[in-house]
């Protein structure tokens, strides 16, 4: 999703939801040139304002909703910054540990895998999701652990590219591309 205020302050949002900014809708728009023209057989998109906003300013005004695809619940660390978490909880790793009064890993490693199966079936599709979900869905498509995720970074309003070709195991062809690279 574009940028918000929240993911510019590097604070940790799931059930906030602020709308994206200035910025992060002009980064969304900038998208629309670089998809147009791709057909997808499905676009799906987190139900958060900021996913199906970036999407709808990319194009797809609409895209299919999916509770699949929202952020992870970071239940007690809701709005914090990770040098707060850390405070908290020293060592911590999301796709790891989790959050205390939110998801577990499995848990958001299960949604994943959903997002994953259907992609599948579908053929070549679209999505938009947010930091720590997007980096689980790629780990889910390359069946990595979901350890795997803390090795993948993915900033705001980026593109990533997961293949799937017969005769080659699932990889990636582009990661984490954009104007914020």
């Amino acid at each position: 999703h574009g940028e918000t205020e929240g993911s510019l302050a590097g604070q940790h949002t799931s059930r906030t939801d602020g709308p994206v900014t200035a910025n992060g809708c002009a980064l969304a728009r900038s998208l629309a040139a670089q998809l147009a023209g791709k057909i997808f057989a499905l676009v799906v998109t987190s139900p958060r304002q900021r996913a199906h906003m970036t999407a709808q300013l990319a194009g797809f005004p609409n895209a299919v909703v999916t509770e699949d695809l929202r952020e992870f619940d970071y239940g007690e660390y809701e709005g914090l910054l990770k040098a707060e978490i850390l405070a908290r909880a020293p060592g911590w790793n999301i796709f790891r540990d989790g959050c205390p009064g939110g998801e577990t890993v499995a848990q958001v490693a299960e949604r994943a895998g959903r997002v994953v199966a259907r992609a599948r079936a579908a053929g070549d599709t679209l999505v938009f999701t947010h930091g720590h979900m997007g980096r689980m869905v790629a780990t889910s498509w390359l069946g990595q652990p979901p350890t795997f995720g803390a090795q993948l970074a993915l900033g705001t309003c980026t593109l990533s590219i997961l293949t799937s070709e017969a005769d080659k195991p699932p990889g990636i062809q582009a990661w984490n591309c954009g104007e914020e690279v």
